[in-house]
This record gives C-alpha cells, sequence and structure tokens, in this order.
C-alpha cells in the first residue's frame, strides 16, 4: 500500500497512554514498554487533506504473553501448510491454554471453544467503555484475546454506534457499533482456518460453537452495564434501563 511502516511521535504517545490505561481499566491488552524518539524525519498527511508535512519518528516496545493471532493460522491454512499449522497450534495452546490437555483429541474443538466465548468478552469490555478498535481485521484479533493493535482507535464522548476512529474507513466496516459482528466474521475466519484439523464430528460442534458467540458476547454486555447501573439481580426491566442509558447517551 506504499507505506513506509514507520509511526510518528503524536500517534506512538497514544498508543502508549492508551494501552495502560485499558491495562488499568481491567481490560486484556498488550502493554507499552518504552518510548523510543528517532532522529528520522516522516511525511504524514494527518488529517488526510492533502496537507502534508514533516513529522518526528518513533519506536513504542510493546509486551504481550502472546502476539499470535487469528491471522496466524489462516495464512497457513489457506497456502496448505497443514502440518506447519497443526505443529503451531499444538504450541500455542501447550504454552497458552494450561486448561487444555495436549493428548485430548478434542483439544483443538476446546481452544476453539475458549477463543469464541474470550473473543466476546474482550469486545464486551471494548465497548463498556466506549473503545473503538479502528481496524478489527483478522491480523488483528489475537488468539489469547487480548487487545494488540493501537493503530487509528479511539474513545466515543457520548454513545454513537456510528463512531469510526478510523479516518481511512470510508466504508465504516469497524464503527463501533459493528465491533460485535466483525468479532464473529473473524471467528468465523478462524473456523475455516481449523477444518482441514477437525473430523466431521467435530467441525459440526464448532459450527455450534460458534453459534453460541452472540449469546456469549450479550450476556457479558449486559453483566457490564447492569454493574455500571448498579444493577442487583435479575429483572425483565434490566435491558430496557440499558438501552435507555445509552439512548440518553446518544442524544446527550
Amino acid at each position: 500500500r506504499n507505506g513506509d511502516g514507520r509511526a510518528v511521535l503524536r500517534s506512538s504517545v497514544r498508543e502508549f497512554l492508551c494501552s495502560e490505561a485499558m491495562h488499568y481499566l481491567g481490560i486484556p491488552t498488550s502493554r507499552a514498554a518504552s518510548l523510543v524518539v528517532s532522529d528520522d524525519d516522516v511525511w504524514r498527511d494527518q488529517f488526510y487533506n492533502g496537507n502534508i508535512k514533516k513529522e518526528r519518528g518513533a519506536i513504542v516496545l510493546r509486551l504481550a504473553k502472546s502476539w499470535f493471532r487469528i491471522g496466524s493460522l489462516e495464512i497457513l491454512a489457506h497456502s496448505g501448510e497443514l502440518d506447519l499449522q497443526r505443529r503451531l497450534l499444538d504450541f500455542i495452546i501447550q504454552e497458552h491454554f494450561p486448561s487444555i490437555a495436549m493428548n485430548d483429541s478434542n483439544r483443538y474443538l476446546e481452544f476453539f471453544s475458549t477463543v469464541v466465548s474470550e473473543t466476546a468478552n474482550l469486545i464486551a469490555l471494548w465497548m463498556s467503555v466506549g473503545f473503538a478498535h479502528g481496524v478489527c481485521n483478522t491480523d488483528n484479533f489475537s488468539l489469547l484475546s487480548i487487545t494488540i493493535d493501537y493503530g487509528p482507535f479511539g474513545f466515543m464522548d457520548s454513545y454513537d454506534p456510528n463512531f469510526v476512529p478510523n479516518t481511512s474507513d470510508d466504508e465504516k466496516r469497524y464503527k463501533v457499533g459493528n465491533q460485535a459482528n466483525v468479532g464473529l466474521f473473524n471467528l468465523s475466519k478462524l473456523l475455516q482456518a481449523l477444518k482441514p484439523l477437525l473430523d466431521p464430528r467435530q467441525k459440526q460442534l464448532a459450527s455450534q460453537i460458534l453459534e453460541g458467540y452472540g449469546d456469549h458476547y450479550y450476556i457479558r454486555f449486559t453483566e457490564l452495564f447492569k454493574t455500571k447501573l448498579g444493577l442487583l439481580g435479575e429483572n425483565e426491566d434490566d435491558n430496557y434501563l440499558i438501552a435507555f442509558l445509552l439512548k440518553v447517551s446518544l442524544l446527550s
């Protein structure tokens, strides 16, 4: 895409501060360890209006338990490297999913089930603080369900489902109100990548697991907003109050 792959100082500072803020908000995320300013000049059109200016470059050192993403498995499946994909998946499970036994014939199914539920939890947490990721493609979705990319992102000042922090997202594919749906889309791509490693019964079960994503997300979203409102127990009017809260914020 003719990009130079460099970051400018202003976006690096934002990335450093936001990832730390997300951590202390209790949202799974990569952490910023250091920020180094470069002497190299970087040319950027900050507002995409044709006004290119020279800016100072910078590098953020980020830390995470793992940088494996849905795209890490997707690319191997796409190229037909199934042996390498199986080895990588076994490594990921052994290193980062200790509750899954490596001798379990259903380990890939258990892995997928965990990623589905934890992805739903992560996006519900994003929504609970008004965080819009900005670039929710499969290469920016962690297999450990942590927030790993802070390119174009933003926080809503008031609730707006059409809020888009990425000025290059003309189609509003990653608008904040679509994040849960994009999560489902990315998980469907993960399932597609895993299917060559599953038997017919496991494929059927995996499809059922994916169908349960919406329920996982809705339950977690509701729990988080009930906590915000101080609602205890279960009441049929809870969902109405949550919707009313968001509507009031939208109109404010």
